[in-house]
C-alpha cells in the first residue's frame, strides 16, 4: 500500500497528539505541538488553539512559526471570531475570506488585526471528545478559500484551504481533544489509586500502633485504640500521624494514659 509523505506525518501527529499518559506532561507545550503540525501539514501561516470554559477564552496555546501572529488573532476573538463561533456550534467554521468578514463586519477586530497580519483566510475547528467541547483550532492561512481545488491567490506559496484540510485539522483537533482527556483521566486515577494507597497505609500504621500499646500496657486492642483517639482529638491531631508517633516511640505513654489510657484492671 502506498502512503505519502503528508499521510505517514499526519498519521505520526495524531498519535503524538493522543498519547498524553506521562507524569511530565505539559498541556501547553502539548497543544503547541498540535499547532505545529497543523502549520506544517497544511501549509498555514500560523495556527493556535483556544481553550474555553463556560464561553470564555481561558488559555492560548500558538504554532511556533509566528507565534506572535497566532497569540494576537487569538486574543483578538474577545469579542468574536472563528473559534468562538466554532466552540458554540460544535461544528468547524469553513475557510472564509478575511476582506469578506471584515466587508461584512462579522469578526470586527479579529479581522483587522487579520489584515494587518496578512491573513488571507481563516477556518476553525472545535476541541471536543463525546460530545463535550474544551475550544477550537484555528488555522490563518495564506491563500484565499476555495473548495473547487482550483488554485487560490496564493500569497506565500501555500494551497488553498479546501475541505479535505479542514478535516485534517479536525483529525488533529479530535486527537488533541482525545489526549487532554485521556491525562486528565489518567492524572485522577493516579490521584485516586494514590489516596487509597494511603488509606491503607494509615489503617495499617493505627492497627500496628493499637498492638503495640495493648502489649505494652497489657491490655485489650479496643481500649489502646480509645487512648490513640482520645489523644489525638486532645490534641486536634490526625490518628495517623499519632499512631505514627506510637511506633516511632516520640509519644510519652503517660500523656497517652492521661488522655484516656487503658483502665487500671488490664484487659479482660
Amino acid at each position: 500500500m502506498h502512503h505519502t509523505t503528508r499521510e505517514l506525518r499526519l498519521a505520526a501527529a495524531l498519535v503524538e497528539a493522543a498519547d498524553t499518559l506521562a507524569d511530565g506532561f505539559d498541556a501547553e507545550d502539548h497543544l503547541r505541538r498540535v499547532s505545529d503540525h497543523c502549520v506544517e501539514l497544511l501549509a498555514a501561516r500560523a495556527a493556535g488553539i483556544m481553550l474555553v470554559d463556560t464561553g470564555r477564552p481561558v488559555s492560548f496555546a500558538a504554532s511556533r512559526r509566528r507565534e506572535e501572529v497566532a497569540l494576537d488573532l487569538l486574543q483578538a476573538q474577545h469579542a468574536g471570531g472563528p473559534c468562538l463561533d466554532s466552540y458554540a456550534s460544535g461544528e468547524p467554521v469553513p475557510p472564509v475570506s478575511i476582506r469578506v468578514a471584515h466587508a461584512a463586519a462579522r469578526w470586527p477586530e479579529f479581522t483587522e488585526r487579520a489584515l494587518r497580519h496578512d491573513i488571507v483566510s481563516t477556518f476553525a475547528v472545535p476541541l471536543r471528545r463525546h460530545g463535550t467541547l474544551l475550544g477550537a483550532l484555528n488555522v490563518f492561512v495564506p491563500t484565499l478559500p476555495d473548495r473547487t481545488g482550483s488554485p487560490g491567490a496564493a500569497v506565500e506559496g501555500g494551497t488553498p484551504a479546501s475541505a479535505a484540510e479542514v478535516l485534517v485539522a479536525q483529525a488533529l483537533a479530535d486527537a488533541a481533544a482525545v489526549g487532554l482527556r485521556n491525562h486528565r483521566e489518567y492524572t485522577q486515577y493516579r490521584t485516586l489509586s494514590a489516596q487509597l494507597q494511603e488509606a491503607l497505609s494509615s489503617r495499617v500504621r493505627i492497627e500496628q500502633a493499637k498492638g503495640m500499646l495493648a502489649e505494652r500496657w497489657g491490655v485489650r486492642a479496643d481500649d489502646a485504640f480509645v487512648a490513640l483517639r482520645q489523644f489525638a482529638r486532645r490534641h486536634r491531631l490526625p490518628l495517623d500521624r499519632v499512631a505514627s508517633a506510637v511506633i516511632e516511640r516520640a509519644v510519652d505513654d503517660a500523656a497517652l494514659r492521661e488522655a484516656g489510657g487503658p483502665p487500671s484492671g488490664g484487659p479482660s
